[in-house]
C-alpha cells in the first residue's frame, strides 16, 4: 500500500506546484505509511480512505455533488427547478383564456351572432308550474353538499397519494362495512375515512333527491326543453366574453347553470357513487362473473375523472357567485331570502369556518379512535 500510495504524489510534484492541499494530502499519506507500517495490515486498510477525503471532496464544486469529466474535472450537477413546469401550465392557460375571450368578443361583432343572442338569451325554457326561489331545506342541502364534497375530495387524494398509510383499518366480520359473506377487507385509515365520509354524503344525497322531487324543485335543474341547447350555446358566448347573460337565480337559473346542475346531480354522483363501489370494502370479491363484467380498472377510469370535475364545478361555481352579485347570492343560497344584505355572507363564512375545522379532525389523531370502534386498527 506504502508504493501504491506513492505514485500520485510524486506525479503531482512533477506537474503542478505543490499548494496547501496537496501538502496536508501528502502528509495525510506520509501519517498512512507510517501507521501501515506499525499496524496490522486490516488496520491499515482501514485508515487509508479517511487520508484520502480531502481529495475527493475537492474534486466537485464547493457545497453541490459533481460528476466527473473525462479529464477528472467535476460536471455540475444542473439545479432542480420544480416551479418551471405549473408555472408554464399556469401560463399556457392564461394565454388560452385570453384567446378565447378575444375570440368571443370577436363573434359578438358579427350580425348574425347578436340576432342568435338576441333570439336566445341564454334562459331556457322552464315548466310554468316551476316553483320560485330557494327553500330552506334547499340552503341546508347545499351546505351539508359542499361540507361533504370538501372533504371527500381531500381523503381522496389522500388515498390516491399516500405511500405509507399512518395506519390500517380492518371491518368487523359480518358488520355494516363488510356484509355477510364478504371477508374483512383490510384498507388504509385514510379510505376508511375516505368511505364514512361517502356514506353521510349518499345519505345527504338521497334526501336531497326525495325533497326535490317531492316540491317540484327538480324542474329547476331537468331540461324540459331542447331549446336549452342554442340557449346554452348563447349563455357560452356571452360568459366568454366577459359580458355576461344577465340572470336572477331566485327566480330562473339560465342554461348553463341548468345543464351544470342536471349534470352533477344525475350523473357526475351517481357515477362517483358506482365506481367508488367498486374499491369499496362491500364489493364482493369472490363474484368472480361481477368482476369480469366491472373490473376494477374501469372503475379507476372513471373515479378519479369524476372528482376532477367536482373540483372544477366547485371552483367555477365559487367564482360566478362572488362575481355576478355575491350578497344577492350568498343570501340566496344561505338565508333563503331575495333580499341584498350582509347575512349570506356571514353564514357563508362561518360555514368556511365549520369546513376548515373539519379539515384539521380528520387528522388520524382524532379519527382512530372512532375507526377502533367500528373495527380492527393495525399499524
Amino acid at each position: 500500500m506504502g508504493g501504491a500510495g506513492q505514485a500520485p504524489t510524486d506525479s503531482g510534484a512533477n506537474t503542478a506546484p505543490t499548494t496547501s492541499d496537496d501538502q496536508a494530502a501528502s502528509a495525510g499519506s506520509a501519517g498512512a505509511r507510517r501507521m501501515g507500517a506499525a499496524q496490522p495490515a486490516g488496520q491499515a486498510a482501514a485508515a487509508a480512505p479517511a487520508a484520502s477525503t480531502p481529495l475527493l471532496a475537492n474534486a466537485a464544486p464547493s457545497g453541490r455533488a459533481g460528476t466527473p469529466g473525462p479529464a477528472g474535472a467535476a460536471t455540475p450537477v444542473k439545479p432542480e427547478r420544480p416551479w418551471v413546469k405549473p408555472a408554464l401550465i399556469i401560463g399556457g392557460l392564461v394565454v388560452v383564456a385570453a384567446l378565447v375571450v378575444l375570440g368571443a368578443r370577436w363573434l359578438r361583432t358579427l350580425e348574425g351572432v347578436q340576432e342568435f343572442i338576441a333570439t336566445y338569451d341564454g334562459h331556457a325554457s322552464q315548466p310554468q308550474t316551476a316553483p320560485v326561489g330557494i327553500p330552506g331545506w334547499l340552503g341546508w342541502q347545499h351546505f351539508l353538499n359542499m361540507f361533504f364534497i370538501v372533504l371527500i375530495i381531500r381523503t381522496g387524494l389522500q388515498v390516491r397519494t399516500e405511500r405509507k398509510p399512518p395506519g390500517y383499518w380492518t371491518a368487523n366480520k359480518d358488520s355494516f362495512f363488510s356484509p355477510k359473506g364478504n371477508a374483512p377487507k383490510k384498507v388504509s385509515l385514510s379510505q376508511w375515512l375516505h368511505q364514512v365520509l361517502d356514506v353521510l354524503w349518499v345519505l345527504n344525497g338521497v334526501i336531497f333527491i326525495v325533497l326535490l322531487f317531492a316540491t317540484g324543485h327538480w324542474m329547476r335543474i331537468v331540461p324540459t326543453s331542447w331549446d336549452i341547447v342554442p340557449n346554452m350555446i348563447s349563455g357560452a358566448i356571452q360568459y366568454a366574453s366577459l359580458d355576461w347573460p344577465a340572470e336572477n337565480g331566485w327566480v330562473h337559473y339560465n342554461a348553463l347553470q341548468v345543464m351544470a346542475y342536471f349534470t352533477t346531480v344525475f350523473i357526475a354522483a351517481p357515477l362517483a357513487i358506482l365506481s367508488g363501489l367498486r374499491f369499496s370494502t362491500w364489493w364482493p370479491e369472490r363474484a368472480e362473473r361481477l368482476n369480469r363484467l366491472y373490473p376494477v380498472e374501469w372503475a379507476r377510469a372513471v373515479h378519479f375523472p369524476v372528482m376532477l370535475y367536482f373540483v372544477a364545478f366547485t371552483i367555477v361555481h365559487v367564482f360566478l357567485v362572488f362575481f355576478t352579485g355575491a350578497l344577492a347570492n350568498l343570501n340566496h343560497m344561505y338565508t333563503s331570502r331575495d333580499v341584498v344584505d350582509w347575512w349570506g355572507l356571514v353564514i357563508f363564512l362561518v360555514s368556511l369556518a365549520v369546513i376548515a375545522a373539519a379539515w384539521f379532525l380528520t387528522k388520524p389523531m382524532f379519527t382512530t379512535p372512532i375507526a377502533a370502534r367500528m373495527g380492527k386498527v393495525s399499524k
